[in-house]
């Protein structure tokens, strides 16, 4: 099926909104995604109990869960602006195994860097595989000559500018799995999009 604009449905990305979307509410129905302790007993990373415990489940369960309604609202506003671009370029398939790893990639990441600072903290957030899709997107918007479908090169660095910079001037944010994440997202685009073939025009004479 298509949307309006001709283009194919992104049935992967509304998904895995809708995923977020009702694990939050099944969180604030049976206690506080702003409980640090609550979300933990509920899959938030917390690398002690995935490195001691072997809970490596965290590195997925995570990656739907997040921090109060704005948390939430924001990371799932960008994938939902963007998600179905990538979706289109890359297929389904890929497409949701892109997002897992970049999920999961960012999540390895930000724990291993905040073990060698010797913290020990409790995260949780689609941001890391957000930031994946947005370094899948420049690398597929840079080798069709800048644009995709309704994107351009310099739309996508500005967000990026835009979104560490945020990171960076801000407290409570990961900006390790936001960086892993972006650099994830460009290796896997590298992997896993093919630039389409344009079609030759051929005539037929009867």
């Amino acid at each position: 099926m298509e949307d309006l604009y001709g283009r194919k449905k992104a049935y992967v990305n509304t998904g895995l909104i809708a995923l977020n979307v009702l694990y939050f509410l099944f969180l604030e129905a049976t206690g506080s995604s702003e409980n640090t302790s609550f979300m933990v007993a509920h899959g938030a990373m917390y690398a002690p109990l995935v490195i001691e415990k072997g809970e490596y489940y965290r590195l997925i369960t995570s990656v739907f869960m997040h921090f109060g309604i704005s948390h939430i609202m924001n990371n799932m506003l960008i994938l939902f602006i963007l998600g179905d671009n990538l979706e289109r370029a890359l297929g389904h398939i890929k497409y949701l195994i892109f997002y897992l790893i970049c999920g999961v990639g960012a999540n390895i990441v930000s724990m291993a860097v905040n073990l060698g600072e010797y913290r020990n903290v409790v995260s949780a957030g689609a941001s890391g595989a957000i930031f994946g899709v947005i370094g899948g997107l420049l690398y597929a918007v840079i080798i069709n000559r800048g644009r995709l479908e309704d994107l351009s090169t310099r739309q996508l660095v500005v967000m990026i500018v835009c979104s560490l910079y945020f990171g960076f001037t801000s407290t409570g944010v990961d900006n390790a799995a936001h960086i892993a994440g972006l650099l994830i997202g460009i290796v896997m685009g590298i992997l896993l999009y093919r630039k389409p073939r344009k079609k030759r025009n051929t005539e037929i004479w009867g």
